[in-house]
């Protein structure tokens, strides 16, 4: 016998259409074949095809390093870490940014500290005073005399990372031959350029060490199957079904409408808080669509769309649909982008250097201020997990996901079985297995 949240499942639903000018392209691309094997719980439990990301996969990659506003002016400095790895970016005299290795090539001393941001005119090792200028070469070796090995050596500069910019963001790899940043982007510029990050600005910055496989979160980010079990507050001005899965060459995307309840919801014709919350900030009177709350997406739009001129956000650059849903983007390897109107969550999961069952995760806010609003870069704080909220819907995902990691320790488990909802997950896993087998994937 059907039920209601069946039909509402085979109901139409009413997305921009794809042919129309501006936006970013929404057209559906057709889904590949990636079988549905089960992928085996080792790629998130096991050292050993860790050491094979490390080799295969990290160290060959694109991946944020950090900021603009991080690091505004010639000699400003931040630290990253990935992995084993730490890097200083620097901004350059003619506003470029040039990134070393964070390692004092006499006898391996971090040269800043991790996770650390500041100002130099030159970078001084605390063991013995070596010492660079910011675009890395050696400005002072002390006692050099007693190093007869040295004379004449002019290689002692610190060693480049491959650094370019886009969005208002800059990336590293550390493949010094690694293809152009724009070339293993792909079609993500051309998709995101209508909202604009290079114009907002970082509003919060954190980052959790999570209790489990950086791939773990990835995964949980990657779907909204697990809307309705982990996050049922959402289900009144979400909908999980009616999303749209794009897999973008080495990356993908899914486009999941907001402020329209889901097929799930077991209040139909009610408008929830939330949906009330959400028509007021457009401008929209509610009193029109009591009983029928599926159509405030649509009102919703057009508000919006009638006052694109009067507001500081990049309407008229965007299609109907970006002014209300979630356009969610994931550029391979571990940077997940929510991507509204108006705003930019982005959450970068990170390997632990050594244990599998662990990460680091990166939690930023961006928004579009206006010019005369104050704003002061935020600070950015290290928690162990579980020392600080971050709101009751990540709050849940990070409850969750150590629980999700036990479990893939079990002798009972074999691996995650992968279902359509789930098509970016396997896309993800395809993508990663190339590289760990030494395949360098397709950019399109």
């Amino acid at each position: 016998m059907a039920t209601i949240v069946d039909d509402l499942k085979r109901a139409p639903f009413i997305r921009v259409d794809a042919d129309a000018p501006g936006g970013t392209p929404t057209q559906k691309y057709t889904d590949p074949d990636l079988g549905t094997e089960i992928i085996p719980k080792e790629r998130y439990i096991s050292p050993a095809f860790m050491k094979l990301e490390w080799e295969r996969m990290w160290t060959k990659t694109w991946m944020i390093g950090g900021r603009h506003e991080v690091i505004p002016e010639p000699g400003d400095w931040m630290s990253h870490e990935i992995g084993t790895e730490s890097m200083v970016f620097v901004r350059q005299p003619d506003m470029t940014i040039k990134g070393f290795f964070n390692v004092c090539p006499h006898r391996g001393n971090r040269i800043v500290a991790k996770d650390a941001s500041g100002s130099a005119t030159t970078f001084k090792c605390g063991y013995h005073h070596w010492e660079w200028t910011p675009d890395g070469e050696l400005f002072n070796l002390p006692d050099r005399e007693t190093f007869p090995q040295l004379a004449g050596c002019n290689t002692l500069g610190l060693k480049p990372v491959l650094t370019a910019e886009w969005g208002g963001f800059f990336f590293f790899n550390l493949d010094p031959d690694a293809e152009p940043l724009i070339d293993y982007l792909g079609e993500i510029p051309v998709h995101l350029a209508p909202y604009e990050f290079e114009n907002q600005k970082l509003i919060d910055w954190k980052t959790i060490e999570w209790d489990c496989n950086w791939k773990t979160s990835v995964d949980a980010f990657n779907e909204a199957y697990h809307v309705p079990a982990i996050h049922p507050e959402l289900l009144s001005w979400l909908d999980n079904w009616n999303v749209q899965i794009d897999c973008l060459g080495i990356h993908n995307r899914y486009l999941i409408p907001f402020t329209t309840p889901s097929p799930h919801y077991h209040e139909q014709s009610k408008l929830s808080g939330e949906m009330l919350f959400f028509a007021s900030l457009a401008g929209v009177d509610t009193a029109d669509y009591e009983g029928r709350p599926r159509d405030l997406r649509l009102a919703i739009q057009r508000a919006k769309r009638a006052k694109q001129d009067e507001v500081i956000y990049p309407y008229s650059r965007m299609n109907d649909d970006q002014l209300s849903d979630d356009y969610h983007y994931l550029i391979f390897p571990n940077a997940t982008m929510n991507v509204y109107g108006e705003a930019m969550l982005l959450f970068v999961s990170r390997p632990h250097p050594t244990d599998p069952n662990k990460m680091l995760f990166d939690l930023m806010n961006f928004a579009h201020l206006e010019p005369d609003q104050p704003w002061q870069l935020p600070e950015h704080q290290t928690y162990k997990h579980g020392q600080i909220g971050l709101g009751l819907i990540l709050d849940q995902d990070a409850y969750n996901l150590p629980r999700v990691q036990e479990g893939m320790n079990s002798l009972a488990y074999e691996g995650l079985i992968v279902g359509e909802q789930e098509l970016r997950i396997r896309h993800f896993h395809a993508v990663l297995g190339e590289y760990v087998d030494g395949i360098r994937p397709k950019r399109g």
